[in-house]
């Protein structure tokens, strides 16, 4: 019983370790942000070469950890965690910065494919379940305790120590799980799809790419066309490469599965519209609220904390009750329902207009934490678990680096709309550089620029928060079209409650 705690332990703490770093940058943005002189498309890559990165090789991943072995990738993946947060922490340019996160990011692919190839392998029916769950709780907690362990660190040690605190635990779990997890591997795995990492990698990083760099080169630029347009060539040329290969780095005949496609498109969903939201939340209540790190911090503390509650909730009394389609379903709606609210109030300006429709939002994130997992690998042969652990690890974050650039670029388009309707007598230029200050969170700056000309400071707090009403009114509409598609993909039979499952089984047994 020890051992499978501490096996427990070995494959959340990674995850902990992944989101909890995610969630304490958020709330630094704005003093990385000051302490680097960075303007708003560096900023945007703190963030996106992490998730990029990540989104990148996740999958990947979890082949290498198929055929090297599953301990293995997550004792380096560990290791080169550890090390990155180190660079990131002493790095003195954005240029550096960047590149260390992206360095994490390679990281956080290893162990995260590997932690939940090993937890798929480790656990088997309702162990499993209890298992997910599990894991769901610790990264609640990640996501609860991130803001405010980021926004604590940064207002009394600086920015830097929110790379530092990861140095004693990736330690700490290097040991721990060199001890405790037994190795693991596919036997069939004998070569790595190489083609498929290329053009999968290539057909994500130019997206990525072309979306963030849209709000400076403007969006009908050469280039962000050429970009997106090579992005959709390696898109293609990836899906030719899988259906060629004999043993590719993703069974693209899973997706045949309408349930293994529906839980993908939840996490895909879920990242885009809720994910996203936990980096722009902290961000909007320090730069339009008025907030410092810390208390920004704070304010998140209790619409995280569903993430934590609710999966155990989920485990101990609907687990065996609902179906896995039915709690994705209920989870997603919800969901879409809270985001909606919240863009309902959010030019109100006030927490406590926005807190209990976050709440609801929160709650269906909770719901939603360890179900996708959970029912992505049922119908998933445990010996592909690497696999199937690194195409749902690439779902989410690429959800998170395609849906943080591609709300950040709603978010500019916006407010930039808004400068124009409140200012028209501005020049282009003008209105290009307070746009560019209002997304920067330097509302100080845009309100000097804006009342140079026409006296109306006030404007750039309300073109922000029309910027931010756009982006939860588009998030909310990505959770509800997902919960109907998940309702019509997703099996109730296959996702039954265990002892459902088991009782078709027996049947099916007898029948033959």
């Amino acid at each position: 019983m020890q051992k499978r705690f501490l096996l427990l332990l070995c494959v959340s703490v990674p995850s902990f370790m992944i989101n909890l770093d995610a969630n304490i940058v958020a709330v630094s943005l704005s003093s990385i942000a000051r302490s680097l002189h960075a303007d708003f498309v560096a900023i945007e890559w703190v963030i996106s070469a992490y998730t990029l990165a990540f989104a990148t090789l996740v999958m990947p991943a979890g082949a290498l950890a198929d055929r090297f072995g599953r301990k293995r990738l997550l004792i380096i993946g560990l290791f080169v965690f550890t090390t990155a947060s180190f660079i990131c922490g002493a790095a003195t340019t954005t240029v550096v910065l960047n590149a260390a996160r992206a360095l994490q990011g390679v990281g956080a692919a290893l162990q995260l494919s590997a932690a939940l190839a090993v937890l798929a392998h480790g656990f088997q029916g309702k162990e499993r379940a209890k298992a997910f769950a599990f894991w769901g709780s610790v990264i609640g907690v990640a996501i609860m305790l991130g803001p405010v362990a980021g926004g604590l660190i940064t207002q009394s040690l600086g920015w830097q120590w929110a790379f530092y605190v990861n140095l004693p635990v990736g330690a700490i779990m290097i040991a721990m799980t060199y001890f405790v997890v037994d190795e693991s591997k596919d036997p069939h795995a004998i070569a790595i799809d190489m083609w498929g990492v290329v053009t999968f990698s290539a057909f994500l990083g130019l997206l990525t790419w072309a979306l963030i760099s849209g709000n400076r080169e403007g969006w009908l630029s050469t280039s962000v066309r050429a970009r997106l347009a090579a992005s959709v060539i390696f898109l293609v040329a990836f899906v030719i490469v899988e259906l060629k290969q004999a043993r590719p780095m993703v069974e693209l005949d899973y997706f045949r599965k309408r349930t293994y496609l529906g839980a993908n498109l939840a996490g895909v969903s879920y990242a885009v519209a809720f994910l996203t939201m936990l980096t722009y939340l902290p961000f909007f209540f320090q730069s339009a609220l008025g907030y410092s790190p810390l208390n920004a911090g704070l304010l998140m503390l209790p619409l995280a904390v569903p993430l934590f509650g609710v999966p155990r909730i989920v485990s101990v009394y609907l687990d065996h009750r609902m179906s896995g389609r039915m709690l994705l379903v209920c989870g997603l709606l919800l969901v879409a329902a809270g985001l909606f609210g919240t863009a309902l109030q959010i030019q109100a300006f006030s927490f406590s207009a926005i807190f209990l429709p976050m709440l609801v939002a929160s709650t269906g994130a909770g719901i939603l934490n360890g179900q996708i997992a959970k029912v992505s690998m049922t119908v998933i042969p445990v010996e592909r678990a690497g696999m199937a652990s690194g195409v749902s690890g690439t779902m989410r974050f690429s959800g998170i680096v395609v849906g943080f650039a591609a709300l950040g670029a709603l978010l500019f388009y916006r407010i930039h709309a808004s400068i124009e309707r409140e200012l028209p007598a501005l020049g282009g230029h003008d209105k290009l550089e307070i746009t560019r200050s209002i997304a920067n969170g330097n509302l100080a700056s845009a309100a000097s620029l804006i009342s140079s000309h026409q006296g109306l400071g006030s404007i750039a707090r309300a073109s922000l928060g029309y910027g931010y009403e756009g982006v939860l009114f588009a998030a909310s509409a990505v959770a509800f079209v997902a919960s109907a598609l998940c309702w019509l993909l997703i099996s109730a039979e296959e996702t039954a409650p265990h002892q459902d499952r088991q009782s078709a089984m027996r049947l099916d047994v007898s029948i033959d």
